[in-house]
């Protein structure tokens, strides 16, 4: 992906969360997060990702007022950004925050002492995350990891080290490098 597809997923999803919000009047939309827009490369179509909150049988009419509402939506913004092709829209249900959620809840119920074979798969709502119980030889300290720090590269750097730059430079040559900028004249 180029950085410009990337600025161009970014606008698109950042338009069509502003339009959802102040121009689609439909109740049955509910709350709706865009929360990703994949483009292909010659702008004629987009993937779009869109999270709901709900129930199974909410998130589906919503995903399918949503599906309605894209031709409006593609016609707005056209009006809204300036690119030469506005992509047909295409909408995808985001299950990542579902998944999410359902792991942690299925970690909580462990340590709680549930066993799997107990637990409910068929539950419709969203369970809401809980904080970690404390257990038996649990230390109440939190000892401090050092913080890595991550050079140009891309390599990691432990904290007490320092990178030899050239000056201008990349990095690459060392410390004995020679600068290359033309001297000023005065």
């Amino acid at each position: 992906m180029t950085q410009r597809t990337a600025r161009v997923d970014e606008l698109i999803r950042q338009e069509i969360g502003e339009i959802i919000a102040r121009d689609l009047a439909d109740p049955r939309i509910g709350f709706v997060t865009i929360t990703d827009v994949e483009t292909t490369p010659d702008l004629s179509h987009a993937r779009i990702w869109a999270s709901f909150i709900g129930t199974a049988e909410e998130r589906a009419t919503a995903l399918a007022a949503l599906g309605h509402a894209m031709p409006f939506i593609r016609h707005e913004l056209g009006k809204r950004i300036r690119i030469r092709r506005i992509p047909e829209l295409h909408l995808q249900p985001d299950e990542t925050l579902a998944r999410g959620t359902r792991v942690l809840q299925l970690i909580h119920d462990l340590e709680v002492g549930v066993e799997p074979s107990d637990l409910v798969t068929t539950d419709d709502t969203l369970p809401t995350p809980v904080p970690r119980l404390r257990h038996e030889g649990d230390s109440l300290d939190v000892p401090e990891e050092p913080t890595v720090q991550m050079g140009r590269s891309g390599k990691r750097r432990s904290p007490g080290t320092q990178k030899r730059e050239r000056a201008g430079g990349s990095g690459k040559a060392g410390a004995n490098a020679v600068s290359r900028r033309r001297p000023t004249r005065q």
